[in-house]
């Protein structure tokens, strides 16, 4: 940076500069009177509060895990929201096309309660914050949050305004509906519906003199208010089952003609070998409901369950708006029948009469109208799944967004064709570049060692990714590219001498050794094992003979193995660690005295510079029971053969990493989480090779691991996830005695801290469900 020394003039005496002043003071005054009043614009971005201010870029393929409750604005249909499981609740400015993640501190994800944007004044949004679903706003756009009313804990379905009464509001909260007079304020439980909240709706009556009316749906029916909410009606004559999914209703501005629709979805069911339930309708305000599933939309019964999405389609989401009411939408599962069956989205345009198809993600069949991303690009087919949450812009029926397991797909012409909101195609077939809708595990982030520009990233669920233009695009293995157990990459291994041949550990087993494998929530046994390219990742071939079935979990090689036989260790997840000398070629057992006799979960290893072999077993529990033989930190001075446990003195339950000092190897530090009530979370450090062991940090229940820097001698970073107290990201810069947090980092689970051999200004945060995150070296 340029000095600015040159640009400052001298300052003005203590009275010429009372003068100085004054006269500047008139100037300025009479050029204020002269300018028209500034355009209402949103607010800049306070610095700590969002990503991009900070400095921090989410890198890497977006999309690729689960994502929920979406919300479009009708006063400015470019505001979106989405949240995903995996703690991240992100807003986009520009209909889709980009979207920034919500600072942690600020707002975290609910995936259970859809948000709700003011009708007419486009900075109020509403959201659940976090898990506990307490209610939230923000009057700034989506910039920061405050919590608002007296309303219990525990969002569900979601959160409605009156298009004209805004403050008048209605949200779900366990199995109860509350309302709101005040603008969320305050807060009172209705009385009569009762059940998970799945929708709400307000509007004129049928009728000269209608009545405003609010209604309620729930799983349990539809009920209907006159009266502000003070008392309901339940309203479900017509309908053949409770058992709602799903409910929406629009109702035409006040003075504008037209009906008001009120829909809804109800299980699908076989009767005498016909269709029954999907989408129902009331014309009458919830008077009388009837079968809106006119013609054109999926009835069909499938002969057997082609795709495992069952054999009947069920309807999960309907959606229309107060702009047109006979619009509504319509989603189901895809029972995978032949085209137009076979598609998820269905519009009608009077009330369920007939139906369209409009959605075919799928570029083997006819009528494709999605843009292609990288899944569809790699392997020529769509994975299409149940959709997690859909919405509709309340001023323009024709905007949609919906999403499921991996994909944002968006349609802005009533879906005639439908982008994606979670990638962009980059100029290089086959590349694309991130939207910020990120929402992946990764566990390393490389730079390759003799071309620079090449990058690769180890993900959870999605595998592996390559850039070749220094993460600003990114390629997705195809099919034809993809290791055997392609779930998981969880770490590569290069040679030091050939260029473009790499090792890869591979699994189909995900999150090792995070809570969904250690509860149990998750299966903990399936395949895995090593593969090699000889294309700098381009493809992979299996290297696995010796190696059991099991998930691979590290990698590391000997860089002073001969050229052509290198030496490799590989963990294997309760199977123990592994040698080969010959290239990975074959595979040997060297386990002795690894773990316990029911615990080999081995889930990092690491080499150090004077040969000594480190490896480390995380937790195990069995019936709900932590096993506490295996767990720990084992040292291996005879390249596996023998291994013994360095954390005698500090038993550990659940580690998680660790990290070995480049310099030294005594000493040592390990990451670790609170288990069986014990208070062992922390970042613990030894410097005698583990005869004694200390904590070094405590920044939450839940740390993860830790990083030596390369460049700076005494710079250590402490990661945490599931049990961050706040920010995720530490830096110590004095060997561990004192910590700062990287607080403008909007993501709080972190795993791993990775650096650029180049550039000791920049850092790489691999995330539990928040991508890659490329920002400063320090806070």
């Amino acid at each position: 940076m340029k000095s600015c020394a040159g640009r400052h003039r001298a300052a003005p005496s203590a009275t010429g500069g009372l003068a100085w002043a004054l006269a500047l003071a008139v100037v300025l005054l009479a050029l204020a009177l002269t300018l028209p009043p500034p355009a209402a614009a949103d607010p800049p971005r306070p610095r700590g509060k969002t990503g991009a201010a900070a400095g921090w870029e989410a890198i890497g393929l977006a999309g690729g895990g689960a994502m929920f409750a979406p919300a479009i604005s009708p006063a400015d249909p470019k505001l979106m929201m989405v949240n995903c499981d995996m703690s991240g609740a992100y807003i986009s400015r520009d209909g889709g096309r980009t979207w920034r993640m919500i600072h942690h501190a600020q707002l975290q994800a609910n995936t259970r309660c859809r948000p709700a944007f003011h009708p007419t004044d486009r900075k109020v949004v509403y959201a659940a914050g976090g898990g506990a679903g307490r209610l939230m706003v923000s009057r700034d756009t989506g910039e920061t949050w405050q919590a608002l009313g007296n309303l219990p804990d525990g969002l569900r379905g979601a959160i409605a305004l009156d298009p004209e009464r805004p403050d008048a509001m209605l949200a779900g909260v366990a199995d109860a509906v509350w309302r709101s007079a005040d603008a969320g304020r305050t807060w009172t439980r209705c009385d009569g519906p009762h059940g998970e909240a799945v929708g709400f709706a307000f509007g004129l009556l049928p009728g000269k003199g209608g009545a405003r009316a609010a209604f309620a749906a729930t799983a349990d029916g539809v009920w209907r208010s006159t009266d502000g909410g003070a008392t309901w009606t339940e309203k479900c004559r017509g309908l053949p089952e409770r058992g709602l999914r799903s409910f929406a209703g629009g109702f035409p501005p006040q003075g504008k003609p037209g009906p008001g629709m009120l829909y809804c979805a109800l299980p699908s069911r076989r009767v005498n070998g016909t269709f029954a339930g999907g989408v129902y309708a009331s014309r009458d305000g919830g008077e009388t409901w009837e079968s809106a599933m006119g013609e054109g939309i999926n009835r069909e019964i499938a002969r057997f369950d082609q795709w495992g999405m069952g054999d009947i389609a069920e309807y999960h989401h309907v959606l229309t708006t107060p702009a047109r009411p006979l619009t509504v939408w319509a989603f189901n599962t895809n029972t995978g029948i032949p085209p137009p069956h076979h598609c998820a989205a269905y519009r009608s345009d009077d009330g369920g009469k007939n139906w369209r198809a409009t959605f075919f993600p799928d570029p083997r069949w006819p009528g494709y109208n999605v843009e292609e991303n990288y899944v569809t690009a790699g392997v020529h087919q769509a994975y299409q799944s149940v959709p997690n949450g859909v919405a509709i812009c309340p001023s323009n029926p024709d905007l949609v967004l919906q999403l499921d397991e991996g994909n944002c797909h968006i349609t802005a012409d009533g879906g005639k064709t439908w982008f994606n909101g979670h990638c962009r195609a980059a100029a290089q077939k086959g590349f694309f570049s991130s939207t910020g809708l990120v929402v992946t595990t990764t566990w390393h982030h490389y730079v390759d060692p003799f071309e620079p520009a090449r990058r690769y990233i180890c993900y959870t669920d999605i595998g592996f990714a390559r850039s070749l233009d220094a993460g600003a695009s990114w390629h997705w293995w195809a099919e034809k590219e993809q290791a055997p157990w392609g779930n998981t990459c969880y770490e590569l291994a290069f040679d030091p001498q050939v260029p473009g041949r790499i090792w890869g550990a591979f699994s189909n087993v995900h999150d090792i050794p995070n809570d969904n494998i250690i509860s149990g929530r998750h299966n903990a046994n399936g395949a895995g094992g090593v593969c090699v390219s000889a294309d700098f990742g381009a493809t992979w071939q299996r290297s696995n003979d010796g190696l059991p079935e099991a998930p691979c979990t590290s990698l590391v090689l000997d860089p002073t193995s001969p050229k052509g036989a290198r030496t490799l260790y590989a963990g294997l997840f309760g199977r123990g660690l592994f040698v080969s000398t010959d290239d990975g070629k074959s595979w040997t057992e060297r386990s002795r005295g690894l773990g316990g006799p029911a615990n080999r979960r081995v889930c990092r290893v690491i080499r150090h510079a004077d040969g000594t072999l480190f490896a480390l077993v995380t937790a195990l529990r069995e019936g709900g029971r932590w096993v506490a033989e295996g767990p720990g930190l084992y040292r291996s001075k005879d390249k596996g053969n023998t291994w013994e446990l360095i954390q005698r003195t500090q038993p550990l339950l659940w580690p998680r990493d660790f990290a070995v000092d480049p310099q030294d190897s005594r000493r040592i530090l390990v990451g670790a989480v609170d288990a069986d009530g014990k208070e062992q979370g922390g970042l613990w450090r030894t410097a005698d090779g583990g005869a004694s062991w200390a904590r070094a940090a405590r920044h939450g229940a839940g740390h993860f691991g830790a990083a030596f820097s390369p460049h700076r001698p005494g710079w250590i970073y402490a990661t945490l996830n599931e049990g961050a107290d706040g920010p995720a990201l530490w830096l110590s810069r004095d060997g561990g005695a004192t910590w700062a947090p990287f607080t403008e980092l909007p993501f709080r689970n972190v795993q791993r801290v990775e650096f650029d051999p180049r550039d000791q200004g920049v850092v790489y945060v691999c995330t539990f469900g928040g991508s890659v995150w490329r920002g400063p070296a320090e806070p």
